[in-house]
């Protein structure tokens, strides 16, 4: 291949400064991930383009299946009024995972947590190996908390940047994102797991599908059936050494990497660069730039977070959505030390959680229309249709992928999946936990498609979904038979029902 023909992210041409070498020849899967992310680049739009196409395609699907019962007209009719209905009911949802993204940030700012970004970001020495190093501690982190991961992540792409000039900026913001498009739900805050091992977290009715007539006690499923089975941790460290071996081999070098300045993307000072407030001499003023009221605060907060861990008796399960951003929150107040420190990094942070307030909303339709037509009741019924004990795990993770592209929200996705899927475990003696797990590995390949989850990072670093979709795109085609081949062959080493 001349030249000429190479896609336009290899060209030396479109990248190069003239201050950058060529570096080692393109390997297949460097000119792989450029072909994708030029096709990307051409053809996908931005995210909420896609809200708006996945919009339609289901209304379309679930007018379909009403038309059979009511006629087209009052089918037509009442897909509008599911999805009308349905529209706000994520905006509890929305504003929680806009601060996810506030509080991530509010405290990957403060000087000591940013020291820590600072001397990771100083680890890799070389732009392959930065676009890796960020890929490993994306997945690493991610299996603590997937929040976590998302916003720390995508400090230290941003702090890798900011290091080493020639990094691909587009491959390094991908990799920030690689923990929730492969093992995070494998890990302390996947969302099925808790669901099972709370009592509380799922309805009565699957409850009861689940414990089968006293199979499972309760119909609850311990941790240790789920994210800790021994064949769990196996494909982790399965996935997060493929991944990270991948991510090395596709980046983009020398002369062919685009560079945050190549496309025109200001980073920024670091946080530890940024110029200090200056103390006013006003009494309001004083106010702001003065400790006093941040620790109040965090004796109040920090008193009620002890208070409630303490009496849940829960554990690792007492963690939500609310208490985490509750102690991101207080953690933030205590090491910005004032009012005027915290204000200036929420300010920084606002910009980047336009997409979710926007694009939320329209999955919530889409996410009604599915469940109250029992459109995902048809789709599930065809894969049990054709699955038999050994070939099931496999086919819960492809739909669970593809249910995962038009419903975006591993819990909530869950509660809609589990009857079914478990009832169908129970007939086939499949193992119930690891059923969990399956859930929870094809969950995570559909964010690898699906720009919902990228939203609160891409605001971050100034891109567009089709900026990285072309890295997550080859990610996704390596992993699906992995993933295939993991929950195959591992789930045969397990007995039903737990």
């Amino acid at each position: 291949m001349s030249g000429a023909e190479l896609p336009r992210s290899l060209d030396k041409a479109t990248s190069s400064t003239g201050a950058r070498d060529d570096g080692p020849p393109p390997g297949p899967l460097e000119r792989a991930a450029a072909r994708f992310t030029d096709w990307s680049e051409r053809w996908i739009p931005d995210a909420f383009v896609f809200a708006l196409v996945a919009t339609f395609l289901v209304a379309i699907a679930a007018g379909v299946v009403l038309g059979r019962q009511k006629g087209p007209l009052a089918a037509a009719a009442q897909v509008a009024e599911i999805w009308g209905g349905g529209f706000w009911e994520l905006i509890p949802f929305t504003l929680q995972m806009a601060l996810v993204i506030i509080t991530g940030y509010v405290v990957a700012t403060t000087r000591p947590v940013y020291r820590l970004i600072r001397a990771l970001a100083g680890v890799p020495r070389s732009a392959r190996a930065a676009v890796a190093w960020v890929a490993l501690f994306a997945m690493l982190s991610s299996w603590l908390n997937w929040g976590f991961s998302l916003i720390f992540s995508a400090m230290l792409a941003k702090e890798v940047a900011r290091r080493i000039r020639d990094v691909d900026y587009r491959a390094v913001a991908a990799s920030a994102f690689l923990g929730l498009g492969s093992i995070w739900a494998q890990g302390l805050s996947g969302s099925a797991a808790l669901q099972m091992a709370t009592p509380s977290a799922m309805q009565p009715a699957t409850r009861a599908i689940v414990e089968a007539g006293g199979k499972i006690p309760g119909g609850v499923i311990p941790l240790s059936s789920t994210i800790f089975l021994w064949q769990s941790l196996v494909s982790v460290v399965v996935e997060v050494a493929i991944v990270t071996a991948l991510v090395y081999l596709y980046a983009p070098a020398g002369a062919r990497a685009r560079t945050a300045k190549d496309m025109g993307i200001d980073l920024g000072p670091s946080p530890l660069e940024a110029d200090e407030p200056l103390r006013r001499n006003t009494p309001g003023e004083w106010l702001e730039f003065s400790p006093l009221l941040s620790v109040l605060f965090v004796i109040l907060s920090g008193g009620y977070l002890l208070r409630y861990f303490i009496g849940s008796g829960q554990g690792l399960n007492a963690l939500n959505l609310n208490t985490v951003n509750l102690l991101f929150l207080t953690l933030g107040v205590a090491l910005h030390g004032t009012p005027a420190r915290l204000m200036r990094a929420v300010k920084e942070a606002t910009p980047g959680v336009w997409g979710v307030i926007l694009q939320f909303p329209f999955y919530a339709g889409i996410a009604a229309l599915i469940v109250k037509t029992h459109l995902n009741e048809a789709i599930a019924g065809f894969f049990v249709g054709i699955s038999t004990k050994a070939t099931y795990p496999a086919v819960v993770a492809i739909y669970s992928a593809v249910l995962g592209v038009f419903v975006p929200s591993g819990g909530s996705k869950w509660v809609i999946e589990a009857p079914y899927v478990m009832a169908a475990a129970h007939d086939l003696g499949v193992h119930l936990g690891w059923m969990v797990a399956v859930y929870d590995l094809g969950e995570a390949l559909a964010n690898l498609v699906q720009p919902f989850w990228m939203l609160p990072i891409l605001g971050l670093f100034g891109l567009r979904a089709r900026d990285v979709m072309g890295y997550t795109f080859l990610v996704f085609l390596v992993l699906v038979p992995v993933v295939l081949l993991l929950v195959t062959v591992l789930g045969s080493t397990l007995t039903y029902p737990l």
